[in-house]
């Protein structure tokens, strides 16, 4: 067998091993492009490895593909040299439960990759200092949303806390909304953030504080949601005349149609 065949041959291994995993046909190419020392790795050696070591954090098999699409990388980065110190920070330094970790990875895997000691000290060091926030909330943050740790202090994080204060909420406020919905970091301000406040005030009846009580509220679509149910109990003459009830975007359209 020739060496053009056995290179081939084990190139053809590595994909089949990753189509294995559940990585999607669509998204080989792509992957190969961003990460081609892929087909260089042993299956045994090292993908297989990287895979254990994720299944051992709490991630689902079913999960391993959308993983990997999203971080191919990952198979760049020693186990024991990089990737388990990594953790390690997360958990003793940062303080991500061990239980979380797997869910966490899921939400953003590149977590595993980056310089997480100085993401993460910067962005609590400026969300202590601009809200007053303990750490306790935001490792809470961190662990619903651990996108956070990716998102730029003054493109992203600091407009969108700007912007709630200048609606009227005050830091107590904020750092409740964001410990409950930390998602609202990654709205848009000018297509998402905005055109709902305006409409909870002008045609909800809302006051900015019914937001603390219901923060969901920021993460629902405006067009598919809380207008269309809002238009809807008008027309059956169901919506009260003062503050709309904000709990009645919440349910699913089933619940609410029932």
């Amino acid at each position: 067998m020739s060496s053009f065949q056995i290179n081939v041959y084990s190139a053809q291994e590595r994909i089949d091993y990753l189509l294995s995993l559940g990585v999607k046909h669509t998204d080989i190419r792509r992957i190969l492009l961003r990460q081609p020392q892929i087909l260089e790795y042993t299956v045994e050696n090292n993908l297989k490895t990287h895979v254990a070591f994720l299944m051992g954090l709490g991630v689902p098999s079913s999960k391993l593909g959308q993983i990997i699409a999203s971080t191919p990388s990952i198979f760049s980065y020693s186990v024991e040299n990089s990737l388990k110190p990594t953790v390690r920070y997360l958990i003793e330094e940062v303080g991500i439960k061990e239980k979380d970790l797997g869910k966490v990875i899921q939400l953003s895997p590149q977590i595993l990759v980056q310089r997480i000691d100085i993401s993460w000290n910067t962005r609590f060091m400026f969300l202590t200092k601009e809200l007053g926030a303990p750490k306790e909330s935001i490792v809470k943050m961190v662990t619903k949303h651990p996108q956070l740790l990716h998102y730029s202090i003054d493109d992203g994080l600091l407009p969108r806390i700007n912007f709630l204060r200048s609606i009227g909420m005050k830091n107590a406020d904020i750092l409740k909304i964001l410990t409950s919905l930390t998602q609202v970091l990654s709205l848009s301000l000018e297509a998402n953030l905005k055109p709902k406040y305006l409409y909870l005030v002008n045609e909800l009846h809302n006051e900015v504080k019914s937001l603390t009580k219901y923060p969901m509220y920021l993460s629902l679509s405006l067009e598919q949601r809380i207008r269309p149910r809002h238009a809807f109990l008008v027309s059956l003459k169901k919506a009260p005349k003062g503050p709309f009830p904000l709990g009645s975007l919440v349910p699913t359209d089933e619940a609410f149609c029932q």
